[in-house]
């Protein structure tokens, strides 16, 4: 199973002649590859995985998305 997660583009720039992107989650930024989302722009919401942006994605169902993880972290027993 695959986990994507969704974030807001907040950066675009090029790396190693690969369109890239910083992308916030959660408050957390991280450098998060672009070229399969080329429509992206700032201020977009994406689903990523293992580091690439796989769609973009609209706010309502990022938050949505969030809310689900939230609850699954939250449903998760303690170490």
């Amino acid at each position: 199973m695959c986990l994507g997660i969704p974030g807001e583009l907040t950066e675009i720039f090029e790396e190693q002649a690969l369109r890239m992107g910083k992308v916030r989650f959660s408050g957390v930024q991280r450098a998060v590859c672009l070229e399969l989302v080329p429509e992206a722009k700032c201020g977009d919401f994406v689903l990523v995985h293992v580091g690439f942006a796989l769609s973009r994605i609209d706010p309502a169902e990022a938050a949505r998305l969030n809310e689900l993880l939230a609850e699954l972290m939250a449903a998760e027993p303690a170490p």
